[in-house]
């Protein structure tokens, strides 16, 4: 199939997804809020007055309904592209793998984070192997930082994608933390195969 076939397939089958009208229907930046929304009524995981990093936040549907949803937080969110203003979101242009970022993080919060989430995914190549490869290392790379820098009772979600890098990732977090979930949002389309995996308490 030609590439601007597929391109015209998905553009007409985005326009009927029912999450893309509700978003814009309800204010929101991308269909992505109603996974985290899914996620948080499921595995309450978005408290009041914490202290909240949105990992690869562009463009800014998560960082949308954090601050919505958690009254008094401290919320941080980083991306390599530019995030529209958002109430009570302090937003960070840059690459979240480099060390200058990550102490720009730390310091934010004054080594107190509660809550990291990542909807981080490569742009996609269309060979699905290779980009759940590269995704993977994006999650991994999140959870290395989320158990080195939150409280002992925090809480990390991450998007990762069924391939050869999940068993590794998910024995990873149950070394970790206490309690480790896997959780496919029914606002994720059913031919993705991405899940989201939610870690509670560092052990």
């Amino acid at each position: 199939m030609k590439k601007n076939k597929i391109s015209k397939n998905w553009i007409n089958k985005h326009r009927r997804d029912i999450y893309v009208r509700k978003s814009k229907i309800e204010g929101y930046r991308s269909r992505a809020i109603y996974k985290l929304k899914e996620i948080d009524q499921k595995f309450k995981i978005i408290l009041n007055g914490i202290n909240i990093v949105d990992l690869g936040s562009a463009p800014g549907s998560w960082s949308q309904y954090l601050s919505e949803k958690s009254k008094n937080s401290k919320i941080l969110s980083i991306d390599l592209k530019e995030v529209t203003k958002i109430d009570n979101v302090h937003h960070l242009i840059g690459n979240f793998m480099e060390e200058k970022n990550q102490s720009i993080m730390i310091n934010f919060f004054g080594n107190n984070i509660d809550l990291v989430v990542s909807d981080m995914a490569v742009n996609t190549t269309g060979n699905k192997n290779l980009d759940a490869i590269s995704t993977g290392e994006l999650s991994m790379s999140a959870m290395d930082f989320s158990i080195k820098n939150l409280n002992k009772n925090g809480c990390f979600l991450s998007k990762l994608f069924m391939g050869s890098t999940f068993n590794e990732i998910v024995e990873k977090a149950k070394k970790n933390f206490k309690e480790v979930k896997i959780f496919k949002p029914p606002s994720s389309r059913k031919d993705s195969k991405e899940n989201f995996i939610i870690c509670k308490k560092i052990r």
